[in-house]
């Protein structure tokens, strides 16, 4: 990972962008940090915000960020070096959220719906997904993305389907009226940039799942966006959707990061809509896989997304961060010819957009990375050490 320049981690604007994120601070702070950069230079604020999830509630969140007096900890592209090179410094990147839930939708680009759709009839077996996609697309086709989820065109779809037995459980959240929105990990259990990425050692068929993820505060604003990777089984979502929790939920299968990049004038949502995001494997056995997505082209908006996870019908009152979907479902074959697409020890997945910078991961197994083991209780145990709970 050592051969990334650190500037092609960190949006294009630098200089422009206001970004939050978390860091390790070795002793005598042992413990993690909130961190605003400033024009490159990156600013403990905790004495001003203990976690994220309170800054993001503050109605003057952008005058802290900018503001708020804090140590200096450096540069921040020397804080991208170090978790690039992955070097024991005093002070580490963690992932940007920490008491928030982490929520993701499902199924909201139409590649991605129809790849949902041939792991579900080919029962998690990567031998057969070629067989079931050609299939697939001659029954339907292989453009959905003209089909606006809920309205009148998607019923009659639907109803054809049903009529052709060919209506699918990801087909109902993809163009029906409902969205998928599960919850992908637990509060605090993120890695952040240059940690390593965990897969359940029972998975043989399992990709990356490039994102935007929102941050979003507990009145259910929208303050700010950065990258995510929703490790994915195949093979084990494919079986049966109801064992999503062990296809989804695992040590490690949850990156977010670098940083959060706040909302302001020079950075929206209309931003975000209009982003291009770029996917890249690179593994030690000289296979790459890249390819770009558009977010313009998301069945549904972020703010349809947001609305059907918080409202009178459910509340986070910690905030939450939102995965928005992905239409990357990697299919290139690896291993043999119509195998796919699937993960081997080592890989390094770079998922990047400018506006925002690039998250930077190494694969491996759930099982041989460090183990999550600083929870909500160990965070507010060591705020309180340092004095930074207020009443």
């Amino acid at each position: 990972m050592a051969s990334i320049a650190p500037s092609a981690c960190l949006p294009r604007d630098l200089d422009d962008a206001l970004l939050i994120g978390r860091v390790w601070r070795a002793a005598p702070v042992d413990g993690p940090s909130v961190v605003a950069v400033r024009r490159g230079e990156v600013f403990d604020i905790t004495s001003s915000a203990p976690t994220t999830a309170d800054l993001f509630d503050r109605a003057d969140m952008l005058d802290i960020a900018r503001n708020a007096p804090g140590e200096s900890l450096g540069r921040v592209e020397a804080l991208i070096e170090g978790a690039l090179k992955g070097s024991s410094s005093a002070v580490q990147l963690l992932a940007p959220c920490d008491v928030q839930a982490i929520k993701a939708c499902g199924v909201t680009f139409a590649v991605s719906l129809l790849e949902r759709v041939i792991e579900e009839q080919a029962g998690g077996d990567a031998s057969k997904a070629e067989e079931v996609r050609a299939t697939i697309h001659k029954l339907i086709g292989a453009d959905l993305s003209q089909i606006k989820p809920g309205s009148e065109a998607a019923a009659a779809l639907k109803a054809e389907l049903e009529r052709r037995g060919a209506w699918s459980q990801y087909m109902e959240v993809g163009i029906g009226p409902d969205a998928e929105v599960f919850t992908k990990s637990q509060p605090m259990s993120s890695v952040g940039f240059g940690a390593s990425v965990g897969l359940h050692p029972m998975s043989e068929w399992n990709n990356p799942e490039p994102e935007i993820v929102l941050a979003v505060n507990a009145r259910g604003e929208i303050v700010g966006a950065t990258l995510g990777n929703d490790v994915n089984l195949r093979d084990i979502e494919g079986r049966s959707a109801l064992l999503l929790g062990k296809a989804k939920d695992n040590n490690g299968s949850c990156a977010i990061g670098p940083f959060v990049r706040l909302f302001d004038e020079r950075f929206t949502l209309d931003t975000v809509r209009e982003s291009r995001v770029s996917l890249e494997i690179a593994g030690t056995d000289g296979f790459v896989l890249d390819g770009v997505s558009h977010m313009r082209e998301i069945s549904r908006d972020p703010t349809d997304l947001v609305g059907q996870t918080h409202g009178a019908h459910h509340q986070y009152p910690d905030g939450f961060m939102l995965f928005l979907g992905t239409m990357f479902s990697p299919i290139k074959d690896r291993d043999a010819p119509g195998g796919g697409f699937t993960h081997h020890a080592g890989d390094v997945v770079t998922i990047a957009t400018p506006a925002i910078g690039a998250l930077v991961n190494p694969v491996a197994q759930s099982t041989e990375i460090p183990a999550w083991d600083f929870g909500v209780r160990a965070l507010y145990a060591s705020l309180a050490r340092r004095g930074l709970l207020k009443g």
